[in-house]
């Protein structure tokens, strides 16, 4: 399962297949189906196919 518009806007943490082995955790807000901004204002595109779990996270 994959984020959808209904998540844009929402804080999640996202984890990803790693292209070397294992996993990368990416945080921050779902700008789009498959863009993030994390907190330092960043903006990470990922490829959807690659999620291996996410979900929505409350705000601090």
């Amino acid at each position: 399962m994959q984020p959808s518009a209904a998540q844009v806007g929402q804080r999640v943490t996202i984890r990803l297949h790693d292209p070397a082995g294992g996993f990368r955790d990416i945080l921050g807000v779902l700008e789009s189906e498959n863009t993030l901004r994390k907190k330092d204002g960043t903006l990470v595109t990922f490829d959807p196919t690659k999620i291996a779990i996410w979900k929505v996270v409350p705000n601090k």
